[in-house]
């Protein structure tokens, strides 16, 4: 008589899952140990397995925070333009730890920065052609405002963007 087959799903090991998860979310590009932890949960892989194969990931610098967080501030800022504020808003959504944040965005130039307003004030004048002063200010005040750059820069970039651009219109590269 033919034996049967044997169950085909039998309950897998949960280590064996939690590293399966690890290794297809860290393919590609890095995360937070958050994030990973997050994932983890669920997938319902259980708490003292998911620290232990956390810890493991770290330990042997598959997960490094400060090195995601690094990462991350960079393409954030080079790709959207956002400022600190805004970069350490995310990166508290992303469970990097305060201390670990602070000392990847005390890396952050403030000139950068600020360069990085100006340059998107200059491609956003090119659409507000023929507006009002006063809002076109407005609009462009708080676009530099939601991407996390205080007031004074926002007020002062846009100032001076608008005073070149009435002065010098090749200046906004119409």
């Amino acid at each position: 008589m033919k034996q049967p087959d044997p169950d085909p799903d039998p309950d897998p090991d949960p280590e064996s899952v939690g590293r399966k998860i690890l290794l297809d979310q860290l393919t590609g590009r890095a995360r937070s140990r958050a994030d990973l932890a997050k994932k983890l949960a669920q997938r319902n892989v259980p708490d003292d397995v998911a620290l232990r194969l956390l810890d493991r990931f770290e330990e042997v610098g598959l997960i490094d925070d400060a090195a995601f967080a690094r990462d991350w501030v960079a393409e954030r800022q080079n790709g959207r333009g956002l400022a600190r504020r805004a970069l350490a808003q995310e990166l508290r959504r992303k469970g990097i730890e305060d201390e670990v944040a602070r000392e990847v965005l005390d890396d952050v130039d403030v000139e950068e920065e600020v360069e990085v307003a100006r340059a998107q004030v200059r491609r956003k004048l090119r659409s507000m052609r023929g507006l009002d002063e006063e809002v076109a200010v407005r609009r462009l005040v708080g676009m530099l405002a939601r991407k996390g750059h205080s007031s004074g820069v926002a007020f002062r970039v846009v100032r001076e963007e608008l005073g070149a651009d009435l002065v010098d219109p090749e200046h906004s590269g119409l």
